[in-house]
């Protein structure tokens, strides 16, 4: 039985056409809606229990992956299902293991939606079908993964704001530390990622989709 869902995307229409399948689908559902990450919040907060969130990945006060971190941090018990444009298989992984309940393109049919969110509801996880058909990593991004675990948790907070495009300076106030340390994690992210510059240790952690700009670390 679903009560609650929230809709959250910043485009009336992309609503409205979601609103839809789920009034057909779901009749006895309450539905609401959200253009923003801050409305996403400020809804659950007002409405507290849903049985579902549907999220968009870029709205005002979110990018990429960032406002799945911000939900599955302050709402761990919903479930929240990604709706993109795109279904990239790096995209999709990443969400997934971002802690997204599914991923649904836009482009997929009605019918298809409603048996994905059922899925969801039911305590599954929702993948894309040619996510599944290709579920092996090419050898090039499981060299990639394999690097990038090499590094430690510090390293790997470096890198994300390497790829969110701070410069030492930003990162060295956002992590409360000095340009001496931050200069040595990124040098040893270049070695351990067996590249030679920052820009190339960004484009090698965007093609597996490595998070960056999902908020700012707190500092300590």
């Amino acid at each position: 039985m679903v009560e609650r869902v929230l809709i959250a995307d910043d485009h009336a229409l992309v609503r409205d056409g979601l609103r839809t399948v789920l009034a057909v689908a779901f009749d006895a559902c309450e539905l609401f809606e959200a253009s923003s990450i801050d409305e996403v919040i400020a809804t659950i907060e007002r409405e507290a229990d849903f049985d579902l969130v549907l999220l968009d990945l870029n709205m005002p006060g979110s990018k990429g992956l960032s406002g799945l971190a911000q939900l599955r941090d302050r709402y761990p018990s919903i479930p929240v299902v990604i709706v993109s444009g795109s279904s990239e298989r790096g995209l999709v992984r990443s969400a997934i293991e971002g802690g997204a309940s599914g991923f649904v393109s836009k482009s997929m049919k009605r019918s298809a939606i409603v048996d994905a969110l059922r899925l969801v509801l039911a305590g599954e996880v929702f993948v894309p079908e040619q996510f599944e058909e290709a579920s092996e990593e090419s050898e090039e991004e499981a060299d990639i993964g394999h690097r990038i675990d090499t590094l430690t948790p510090q390293q790997k907070v470096v890198l994300q704001l390497l790829v969110a495009g701070r410069l030492n300076k930003q990162i060295a106030y956002e992590l409360d530390v000095s340009m001496t340390t931050v200069k040595a994690h990124v040098s040893a992210i270049l070695a351990k990622l067996k590249v030679f510059s920052r820009t190339q240790a960004v484009i090698l952690a965007n093609k597996i989709n490595y998070p960056g700009g999902a908020g700012t670390p707190p500092r300590r």
